[in-house]
């Protein structure tokens, strides 16, 4: 492979210094970084290290100082509420300097925790930015958490100030927030000091002694001006689910993340200032943090910040709307969104209601891609669909088809190449590389690139052990896969879904990818579960296409078949059970390990990320019957 990638790939291998030193450029510094990477302590590392910066300022303020103030940085489009809404980023600069003084008022300072408890309406956006402002640091949590686990959270963080709001929506329920915001004070020790909440009008929530009425302050707030903080300064902790049930709050630094996330906008989206990008996901996720709310502002793009599902609010056709209203460039949302639409409007009949025609990039991250939904996606929209992957751990790409650099060519299956600053390398159980062809453990080379996180929040320990202690030198990407001739990356999914049948490891990734081939099949999962004599067997369950009605037990046959012949009879696949839906969390990844706990016995805790427990009640007899049941 030769060309601008690989230059700028070999590049950010050989001179790591200068590339990223040209990559800050893209961004004002109060005062250059001395040090562009310090690798002296591994596994930790930091980057940009002397520089002084504010992410907001360059989020908003510089927009509006070199003249693009009047230009559209925000659009609300929320169908749940039938309302649209568009900030420029001078109106946008002002909404958050006015709320940054606010928070100032209730003695939030430079350092300091705020949790933000918001539904997908324009202040979560205001008070991540006003939090950065100020050099706090933000901790947003998915509205609607449960009280218990955002306690967990207020206990870790130990925040100054918690925002909220008083309700979110799903679907037509309103979800009233206050309340689980109380509660959640009460079973935390840590006093969180002030709940600042926005009244939205289709809820009015009680106040308390502690509450402070957002539009009331904002009113009589003295706007605030941005707080210069070192480029290793955290800009935000942003908790993942822990193996232990004890969160991971992973801490990411300000300077190397406004670097990384702006050189990947025109690089890897191929979205520049200017240009629209629609990011279908929640501010409570990485995808929301790096491409709703910094990477888009970072850049002088507009961004779409989207209050609604991809199918019944009120229909399959609302990302077509969206991309029709608002001159979308680049659309960015889970494989499961697709699956969702595709489920609900096989033959994508909605589409032919809307001119899609801005649309040029459909990007898909989150989970794993299955070819079949890949290739319903190109067909329908007509335009490139890239599959990528990261993590919330890395903030932004490790493998994908860099858009604005060089489109390369799509494979089916695979997230395409390893992203500039990226080291990965398959390594087998004993740490030997491996070569080109062979599957096993994707690694990271340390230093891990700028953008990453730097540690776990006040746990530096765990952050060693949960990623680093595996292989010295590398960092563990919990997911298992391979290069192919080409360069490119497979990523076959995550190394516990690698199950053992009778000494064979065999990818449960592979077998899903046979059964979302069958064309009555919407979406699958396939786990492993204990088998007496082989270790463990894999089971299938399918979710079938809207409207599609099999006898279950030929259709069974079918999809048995079709794994034998594409798997193998090593794989002993011979059970497979239609369900109406699998479990997810809220951002559309199957619970894969929960059904395997089930499954095999075990007394499983209902996940605090689920969508919809009672997804998990329907399946759970299904599960516990066995597969020979």
């Amino acid at each position: 492979m030769s060309g601008e990638y690989r230059q700028a790939y070999d590049r950010s291998m050989n001179d790591p210094d200068g590339f990223w030193r040209e990559a800050a450029g893209l961004i004002d510094w109060y005062r250059e970084p001395e040090t562009i990477v310090d690798a002296s302590q591994l596994p930790f590392s930091t980057w940009f290290a002397g520089g002084e910066l504010n992410t907001c300022h360059n989020a908003l303020d510089r927009h509006v100082d070199s003249g693009r103030g009047d230009q559209v940085a925000l659009i609300h489009d929320s169908p749940v509420t039938d309302d649209r809404q568009r900030f420029t980023y001078r109106e946008l600069r002002d909404r958050v300097a006015a709320f940054a003084g606010v928070l100032r008022t209730h003695g939030v300072g430079k350092g300091d925790r705020v949790i933000i408890y918001m539904p997908m309406i324009p202040e979560a956006a205001v008070a991540m930015l006003a939090c950065a402002r100020l050099g706090a640091i933000h901790s947003v949590v998915f509205g609607g958490f449960a009280a218990r686990e955002l306690a967990v959270r207020i206990d870790d963080a130990k925040p100054s100030a918690i925002v909220s709001a008083s309700c979110g929506i799903e679907g037509k329920r309103v979800v009233e927030y206050k309340p689980l915001l109380d509660k959640a004070i009460e079973l935390a020790e840590h006093d969180p000091g002030r709940s600042i909440v926005f009244q939205r009008p289709q809820y009015a929530a009680e106040m308390g002694e502690r509450d402070v009425d957002w539009a009331e302050a904002v009113k009589d707030a003295e706007p605030t001006e941005c707080v210069p903080v070192a480029a290793t300064d955290p800009l935000y902790v942003l908790y993942t689910s822990g193996t232990t049930g004890k969160p991971k709050g992973v801490q990411r630094d300000n300077g190397g993340h406004a670097v990384a996330l702006r050189w990947s906008m025109e690089n890897i989206y191929d979205v520049g200032p200017g240009e629209v990008m629609f990011t279908a996901s929640d501010v409570g996720w990485v995808v929301g943090h790096s491409y709703i709310v910094y990477a888009p502002l970072l850049t002088g793009a507009t961004t779409v910040l989207y209050e609604g599902k991809p199918i019944g609010t009120p229909d399959a056709g609302q990302f077509w709307r969206v991309i029709q209203e608002h001159g979308v460039k680049a659309l960015f949302t889970a494989p499961t969104a697709f699956r969702g639409i595709k489920k609900e409007d096989p033959d994508a009949v909605l589409l032919r209601d809307y001119d899609i025609s801005s649309l040029e990039t459909l990007f898909l991250a989150g989970e794993r891609l299955d070819p079949e939904t890949w290739t319903w996606a190109s067909e329908k929209l007509g335009v490139p669909v890239v599959d990528h992957w990261w993590q919330t751990e890395t903030g932004w790409p490790i493998a994908a088809n860099l858009r604005g650099l060089e489109p390369l060519e799509l494979k089916a299956g695979s997230p395409s190449v390893v992203v500039p600053g990226y080291q990965v390398e398959i390594l087998d159980v004993d740490g030997t590389v491996l070569p080109h062809g062979e599957e096993g453990a994707i690694t990271i080379k340390l230093p891990l690139p700028p953008g990453c996180l730097q540690t776990l929040w006040q746990d530096d320990e765990r952050f060693r052990e949960s990623y680093m202690s595996r292989y010295e030198g590398y960092y563990l990407t919990g997911d298992g896969g391979y290069l192919d001739e080409d360069g490119y990356l497979y990523v076959m999914g995550r190394t516990d879904d690698v199950i053992n049948v009778a000494g064979h490891r065999l990818s449960t990734g592979s077998m899903e990818e046979v059964l979302s081939g069958h064309k009555d099949v919407a979406e699958c999962a396939v786990i492993g579960v204990h088998d007496a004599m082989k270790g463990q067997v894999p089971r299938g369950f399918v979710v079938l296409k809207a409207g599609v009605e099999r006898d279950e037990a030929e259709l069974a046959a079918e999809l048995v078949t079709m794994v034998r012949d594409e798997v193998g009879a090593v794989a002993s696949f011979k059970n497979v059970a239609v369900v109406p839906a699998l479990p997810k969390t809220r951002s559309g990844k199957v619970l894969r390990k929960t059904m395997r706990g089930i499954a095999d016995g075990k007394d499983e805790a209902v996940p605090s990320t689920i969508d919809d427990a009672s997804v998990l009640d329907t399946l759970r007899p299904v599960l516990q019957k066995g597969p020979d049941a």
